[in-house]
């Protein structure tokens, strides 16, 4: 009778997630002092872990500009947030200055250990075949980001996961980062706005702002003709915004990917309720397609910290207020209870 007992809130408890489980057993590297840690909290209170792909990506950057707008809704939720980063130190430390993400709650993983446990997407399965001299391999490195690596034994290693990771940005093993791609450029009705109006951004000769009015090309100077809308992502927004990101990369690429064989490695988003059961889960499936819902990345944590969640940045949002008033509207006409 005391084993029965003793057994009824096991079988009526929820499962637990097989990704909480693999983060559970993980270790990653708390960038402050070295030490390995768990990427969970042990508080039993509700967990949500991000894995980014390199510090020096367009998802990371992306995703951790969202998540810094709503960290304190999330402590307000009780929900633990903890990112991890495929990078050293050194790249955590510049990701933490230039995104504002909190080195408290920013791991790293070197060997991207802990994304290869949880079997998330890498790219196509292409593989450079032996046939192809390491003459070859040098050559081509050494027009990429980051060049030949020091170490021989990267070599290959390093070309493949440029391969893969080429491959995804033309769409190959990628589905949806071409149409992100493009939503970048053409723009977004049902999404809010992405740069602040007061935002500069600068790439070389190349000046766009304040906001999404005035560029300069060199001597050229025009105006946008959308730069007096307001309400949504407007044409070429987001594609600024990862213009800015990519400025940052390219100068700091070292710091940033210190391991070039994990280029093509992906993300996941976990969200755990206290006892271990997922809330929900989803994997990238390629460059740019860090959500299920890249109009709004943090759709997902609506039911936990409301509306914030639908705009983390707070910019203009035609969509949302028309959304808001049709409900307004409908609970004056609906009948009272």
């Amino acid at each position: 009778m005391s084993l029965l007992f003793l057994s009824l809130p096991l079988a009526t408890a929820a499962p637990l997630s097989p990704s909480f489980q693999t983060l559970q057993a993980a270790r990653v590297i708390d960038p402050r002092d070295g030490s390995l840690t768990s990427p969970l909290s042990s508080r039993g209170r509700k967990a949500l872990v991000v894995l980014l792909p390199q510090l020096g990506e367009f998802d990371s950057a992306e995703m951790c500009e969202q998540l810094v707008a709503v960290r304190p809704d999330l402590q307000e939720a009780s929900i633990d947030l903890c990112v991890v980063g495929i990078g050293d130190a050194a790249g955590a430390g510049r990701f933490s200055e230039f995104t504002g993400l909190p080195l408290d709650v920013l791991r790293v993983d070197p060997d991207a250990a802990i994304h290869e446990a949880l079997g998330l997407h890498a790219g196509p399965e292409w593989s450079v075949p032996d046939a192809v001299p390491d003459s070859v391999l040098t050559a081509l490195l050494g027009t990429l980001p980051g060049g030949v690596p020091a170490d021989d034994a990267q070599l290959r290693p390093a070309f493949t996961a440029w391969l893969r990771y080429l491959a995804m940005c033309a769409g190959i093993g990628a589905p949806g980062t071409l149409p992100e791609i493009l939503r970048g450029y053409l723009g977004d009705r049902s999404a809010p706005e992405r740069l602040a109006p007061d935002a500069v951004v600068t790439a070389g000769p190349v000046v766009i702002g304040p906001g999404v009015g005035p560029v300069k090309l060199g001597p050229i100077s025009y105006a946008n003709g959308w730069a007096e809308e307001e309400g949504y992502q407007r044409p070429v927004e987001l594609a600024t915004v990862r213009l800015r990101n990519m400025v940052e990369v390219l100068g700091r690429w070292s710091t940033y990917v210190a391991n070039p064989t994990k280029l093509a490695q992906r993300g996941g988003t976990f969200l755990f309720d206290a006892d271990g059961a997922a809330l929900y889960e989803y994997r990238h499936r390629g460059v740019l397609t860090y959500s299920s819902t890249m109009s709004r990345p943090l759709t997902f944590l609506a039911p936990h910290i409301g509306h914030k969640a639908l705009n983390p940045l707070q910019l203009g949002d035609a969509a949302v207020a028309r959304q808001a008033s049709q409900s307004s509207a409908e609970a004056l006409v609906s009948p009272v209870p």
